[in-house]
């Protein structure tokens, strides 16, 4: 078994924010795997141990642009080191450009993106030069295309640092964007429930069958809690099903249905979704060398 070191009850800690002791019981628990350690976590403690699928840590925009007929848009997010740069003008200005080289040019990657012409010279070019200025790094880090079936609508919020793009087909534009808008709050993993992969299904189905295992109850009782479980995360995780945020009494399949729209897809950008950025702990740093100079 892999040792449980202060370090990695603090990481667990901070993926999950449960409390020390329960973070290191469930190492202990898992044998040092921090993944198992962690889905242990969502048995015992349910949701509140799932802090780490939503947490943002990098800076940066995100760029979009939309053609003037609605019918073809891009959104690119662009990363930086630190929020100051990310309000920078000529910063934001790039990103916006990126999005319409992208929905122009077409690109297969962001190493082609980076060969693209733009200002005097590549967009590399001009990511280079604006490294030099601005004394910070910037990546592109990824970006999206959306042909439309219908019409596309944006939303764009907290300072650039969550995009949307919807594809709506009937409605008008302030559904468009009432529905754009609800994705950047309710941020939902699929469109329908059929489109979200089956293994994260089945992780919800194994913490909820752990979970209602330790409820004692009988078989055929443990299995109905846990398709009710499993039916509770598909509605609350996927756009049609999840409840509207202007009116919690329709679910948004609802409110497309009442006005004949329906939405063929969406694409939702938060920015530095998925990276962890190092955290330094000066305390943490100054107990460990003093352990390590009694050592």
């Amino acid at each position: 078994m892999a040792e449980i070191t202060a370090a990695l009850v603090k990481e667990l800690r901070e993926r999950t924010d449960a409390p020390m002791m329960e973070c290191k019981k469930a190492l202990v628990e898992a044998g040092g795997e921090i993944v198992r350690a962690e889905e242990i976590l969502r048995v015992k403690l349910g949701n509140k141990a799932a802090k780490a699928a939503s947490r943002v840590t990098a800076e940066g925009v995100v760029g979009t642009h939309v053609s003037p007929d609605r019918r073809l848009a891009a959104i690119v997010e662009v990363n930086c080191e630190t929020d100051f740069v990310a309000r920078n003008p000529e910063f934001v200005s790039f990103a916006k450009s990126l999005a319409e080289l992208v929905a122009t040019k077409r690109p297969e990657s962001v190493e082609a993106l980076a060969a693209l012409p733009l200002a005097a010279g590549s967009v590399e070019d001009v990511r280079k030069a604006m490294i030099g200025r601005i004394g910070e790094n910037l990546s592109i880090r990824r970006f999206s295309l959306l042909e439309a079936r219908g019409a596309i609508a944006q939303y764009v919020h907290g300072g650039a640092k969550i995009g949307v793009l919807v594809d709506l087909v009937g409605g008008d534009e302030t559904l468009g964007r009432d529905i754009a808008m609800h994705v950047a709050a309710s941020r939902p993993l699929a469109l329908s429930r059929e489109q979200v992969p089956a293994g994260v299904v089945e992780r919800e189905r194994s913490i909820a069958s752990q979970k209602a295992a330790e409820s004692g109850k009988p078989a055929n009782i443990v299995e109905k809690m846990v398709e009710g479980s499993v039916q509770k995360f598909l509605k609350e995780s996927t756009l049609l099903g999840q409840a509207f945020v202007k009116d919690d009494k329709l679910s948004v399949g609802q409110l497309l249905a009442s006005r004949g729209a329906s939405v063929a897809a969406f694409t939702l950008y938060v920015v530095g979704e998925g990276i962890e950025r190092k955290k330094s702990d000066f305390a943490a740093e100054v107990a460990a060398a003093a352990g390590a100079g009694r050592g």
